[in-house]
């Protein structure tokens, strides 16, 4: 009759296993792994929390053993006296044996009760759940970056939590597009950026308000953008009110943005209908950062560019009257211009441009007449042939400067002569001032470092390498209060020499 029992309880065990494992699209393994756990917090119910009971399921005939396991020590520990056995004792049960192995007993088979059945089912569900949301895990977590559709099962403190399917996954309130609503039941379209498994459970996150939601959706509508015959080259969004998407084909018999747009605007339109009625400006991207910039400003017109490359900054001349459509409804358009193309962009209108290049004009003019002690009129006209600064005058050639119209060959000498004299002079002043304050070889030695520069750091009280190497760039060259403002160097060469200065910061010591 035992026997009987026992055969039913295996065959039923096997048909719980292998209708688990398809339910839940789990490995049987895991199924029977759980199952072994459960057996096994029920033979300690049985015959003792303190014993090391293991219990194996034969997968093949549901045949199950129960063994208890003693560890061979040299000594026993006290917390262990269940678990562990001497040398001595072990030897005359396996003559054989050495310490650290184990003595293995077979326990007879348990018959469960009511209350170990429960306890025992409680483990099998809790090991196949944890089981199930691992596969959820491993399956979500290599669709970041796509698209999910789901259903809206219920709404939680305005967060969406949307059924998968498989899974369950949270919409947050601050990745819903403003204004628009959702109720129980409600299919929703939306894009997964991210898949967390913490010790607070796996979870998936979804966005409607991502850039990226705007690009698939895209991917999904446009054929050529599917195909890879046209790229999304970058994104800018303003959830609900207006995007900016860049496109790019190296196929010269497609036309990017007109694909993207499609028959009568059909392609889209379908976009549009899915955000909400969000507005898309669709621009072609070029690798020329002024072409690209032209594009994204669209629909404002452009006059002239100039671009600060050190600095990832670009000035926008535009004609006075696009000035409103340039920056858009509460600056919307240069935000999202600036976003696509990640620059920072200035503003000015072509009024403004004159009437600050006219300002630099005069100020040029009027260091150059101080310096050189000339009259206003051969300041401006040398400004006016581009040079702007003493060092652009003492380098050039004497027949340069007599092409200059107004000039002749002893005016042209006589400029040179004074630029190289007042070089001359302000060399003198620096050095006396740098053999007064800097005594730091190293900083004086420094790759990159002239005399100007060492003059107007000892003016400031940086007058060794380690005052220097704590500097940042911007408190060197800001064109209002860096340091070094007057002296016109590039933000790449200041980044290496305080790179250089740093480096014996990196240097172990003995």
């Amino acid at each position: 009759m035992a026997k009987k029992k026992y055969n039913v309880i295996r065959e039923e065990m096997l048909q719980v296993a292998s209708n688990v494992a398809q339910e839940k699209n789990i490995d049987q393994e895991a199924v029977f792994s759980a199952m072994e756990q459960a057996l096994e917090k029920a033979a300690r119910v049985k015959y003792g929390q303190e014993i090391d009971v293991r219990v194996s399921i034969n997968k093949e005939t549901g045949n199950i053993k129960l063994n208890s396991y003693l560890e061979v020590v040299e000594k026993i520990e006290e917390e262990f006296q269940s678990r562990q056995i001497l040398i001595d004792q072990a030897k005359k049960i396996n003559p054989s044996i050495n310490i650290g192995e184990f003595i293995i007993r077979e326990l007879p088979p348990i018959e469960l009760g009511r209350v170990a059945a429960q306890n025992a089912k409680g483990v099998i569900i809790q090991k196949v759940r944890e089981a199930d949301k691992s596969n959820q895990y491993e399956e979500y977590k290599d669709k970041v970056g796509e698209i999910a559709v789901g259903i809206v099962k219920r709404i939680e403190f305005g967060n969406l939590i949307v059924d998968l399917g498989k899974s369950e996954a949270i919409i947050k309130r601050e990745e819903l597009i403003p204004r628009e609503t959702f109720k129980n039941g409600d299919r929703v379209r939306a894009y997964i950026y991210e898949v967390k498994n913490d010790l607070k459970g796996y979870q998936v996150f979804l966005s409607r308000t991502h850039p990226n939601f705007l690009s698939k959706l895209f991917f999904q509508e446009v054929p050529e953008i599917y195909e890879g015959v046209i790229t999304v080259k970058s994104v800018a969004r303003d959830p609900g009110s207006r995007a900016k998407i860049s496109v790019f084909t190296e196929d010269s018999t497609i036309d990017p943005v007109g694909a993207c747009v499609g028959m009568r605007g059909s392609r889209v339109q379908a976009v549009v209908n899915e955000l909400q009625g969000e507005k898309i400006d669709i621009v072609t991207w070029s690798d020329s950062q002024a072409t690209f910039l032209a594009n994204a400003l669209a629909p404002a017109e452009v006059s002239k560019i100039f671009l600060y490359e050190e600095k990832n900054k670009v000035e926008v001349v535009i004609p006075d009257d696009q000035l409103s459509l340039a920056i858009g409804r509460k600056g919307q358009n240069v935000k999202l211009a600036s976003n696509l193309t990640s620059l920072e962009i200035d503003i000015l209108t072509e009024e403004e441009e004159s009437e600050r290049r006219q300002q630099e004009f005069k100020e040029k003019s009027l260091q150059l007449s101080e310096l050189l002690d000339v009259e206003d009129v051969i300041a401006q006209l040398l400004v006016t042939d581009g040079y702007i600064s003493i060092e652009s005058i003492a380098n050039e050639t004497l027949e340069n400067i007599e092409r200059i119209e107004g000039f002749d060959s002893d005016l042209a000498s006589e400029i040179v002569e004074r630029a190289k004299n007042y070089l001359n002079d302000q060399e003198e002043i620096n050095q006396k001032i740098i053999d007064e304050n800097i005594k730091d070889e190293s900083l004086i030695k420094l790759e990159g470092m002239n005399s100007a520069i060492l003059a107007k750091l000892a003016k400031s009280n940086i007058l060794t390498i380690n005052d220097f190497a704590d500097l940042a760039t911007f408190e060197l060259i800001d064109k209002e209060e860096g340091i070094l403002k007057d002296l016109e160097i590039d933000e790449e060469k200041i980044n290496k020499m305080i790179m250089k200065a740093r480096e014996n910061w990196f240097i172990e010591k003995d």
